[in-house]
């Protein structure tokens, strides 16, 4: 059996509102850096978050970081896939000057994706109750 989605029927292939948009992407290794030295940590059971509010700026960034020790290329590949999906469809609305890193554990391979969006979705949650101060 085929499930066609309403975007394929549509003949729209995403959309803006559909995509992970640069903007919210943290890209620059000194960004990463700095996250990592001078930000906190939030554990979970198939991520560790790392996030630190920035003085100027707008709107949330997040970055991804799968090692090699997590397996191959298809399975780092397939953890930040499911990772940008679960961000983008939790990511607050707000738009508290935060950057954010995750890195994924090797259970993230084999968990149901409704746990991993509401692990996604309660670690959010921390970052901006924590950023505020």
């Amino acid at each position: 059996m085929i499930v066609v989605s309403a975007l394929a029927t549509s003949g729209d292939s995403g959309g803006a509102g559909m995509k992970f948009p640069r903007r919210m992407r943290l890209l620059r290794h000194a960004d990463f850096e700095r996250v990592y030295q001078q930000g906190r940590r939030h554990f979970s059971a198939h991520m560790t978050v790392f996030y630190l509010r920035r003085e100027t700026g707008e709107g949330l960034r997040v970055g991804f970081t799968v090692g090699r020790t997590l397996g191959g290329a298809v399975d780092r590949n397939r953890m930040k896939r499911r990772l940008r999906e679960a961000v983008r469809l939790r990511r607050p609305a707000n738009n508290c000057p935060v950057d954010v890193v995750i890195n994924p554990k090797k259970s993230l391979l084999r968990a149901e994706f409704d746990d991993l969006l509401k692990e996604v979705g309660r670690a959010f949650e921390v970052v901006r109750q924590k950023s505020k101060t």
